[in-house]
């Protein structure tokens, strides 16, 4: 009885996710073209940070009791999913268009931010309230760059009539993002649960259900986008989305409390930046990512969880 019940939950949370993408999906991009904003700069900023939530509460929950040293494998290995596993399906599904900032400002930026938590945790073997300092700069840096995009692009924006007035297209972008962290945490547990009754061990439900789980609202939320012809909301989602992991959520977790780095994560940071190069190449040339850069990501993440399971 219990386990029907568990896959009940699932079916639910599932459906949840659905929905809550669809809806935010819908009211960022309506809201982007009310106020004449480049869907990018929303991929960016709302979506990428609303679809973090999971990780920074995370993160910044266990910081505050004492446990920060989990910080830098929730944000390491979440960015990795989010490139290999998020847009390697995502296309794979749907061939995904990149802007030319994406490929010339962005990735360069997340590829750099990388490098450097990899050099802040790696000389100390931990990150400093200062050099949590020095994160949240370049996080005021990465969103004052958002702002002159923005208002450069306003004028360049074609406006549209819209049915939606901005208060309803608010209400779908909250219970949107409300439904798909809801629909994630239901999903996790329930699958957990579901894994447990199998006899999975906790080391192997670690290291797919809950780490999947943590990137689902950035799976479904850029899935969504692509098929709407969102492409600048989906690759800006995901790239923000790291981002904002690594200089709010390290960062802000750092001015609470030293934030523990392992020696054991200095090849999870190398494969982050592996994952963040392979990205770059894959769209530098044509700003698409194709299906056959899909594939390569998903059998790259295949190779980096044998090596997990070792």
């Amino acid at each position: 009885m219990e386990i029907m019940m568990q896959v009940v939950l699932l079916a639910i949370g599932f459906a949840m996710l659905v929905k809550g993408a669809d809806w935010f999906v819908d009211g960022a991009a309506g809201i982007a073209e009310k106020f004449g904003i480049p869907q990018l700069v929303i991929g960016l900023t709302i979506v990428a940070m609303g679809t973090s939530a999971p990780e920074a509460a995370v993160s910044i929950n266990a910081a505050l009791k004492g446990n920060a040293a989990i910080t830098i494998g929730n944000v390491v290995g979440s960015n990795i999913l989010n490139i290999l596993i998020i847009l390697g399906i995502t296309s794979v599904i749907v061939t995904v268009a990149v802007a030319k900032s994406t490929v010339k400002i962005e990735i360069p930026y997340m590829l750099l931010i990388t490098l450097l938590l990899l050099c802040l945790g790696y000389t100390g073997q931990r990150i400093t309230f200062l050099e949590g300092i020095v994160l949240w700069a370049a996080f005021l840096l990465y969103l004052a760059y958002l702002f002159q995009m923005a208002k450069k692009n306003k004028e360049e924006v074609e406006e549209k009539e819209k049915d939606q007035p901005v208060w309803k297209l608010l209400v779908f972008t909250v219970v949107g993002l409300f439904l798909i962290v809801l629909g994630s945490d239901v999903t996790v547990n329930a699958a957990t649960a579901i894994a447990k009754f199998m006899g999975m061990s906790e080391r192997f439900i670690g290291l797919t259900i809950v780490a999947l789980g943590t990137s689902l609202p950035e799976l479904f939320t850029s899935v969504s986008a692509a098929i709407k012809g969102k492409a600048d909301i989906a690759i800006g989602n995901v790239v923000g989305s790291n981002i904002f992991n690594i200089l709010f959520v390290v960062g802000t977790t750092a001015l609470i409390t030293p934030v523990i780095f392992e020696p054991a994560f200095l090849i999870d940071m190398v494969i982050a930046i592996a994952s963040g190069l392979l990205l770059w190449l894959c769209v530098f040339k044509n700003k698409k990512l194709k299906r056959a850069g899909g594939v390569i990501m998903l059998i790259s993440y295949a190779a980096y969880f044998v090596y997990l399971l070792r």
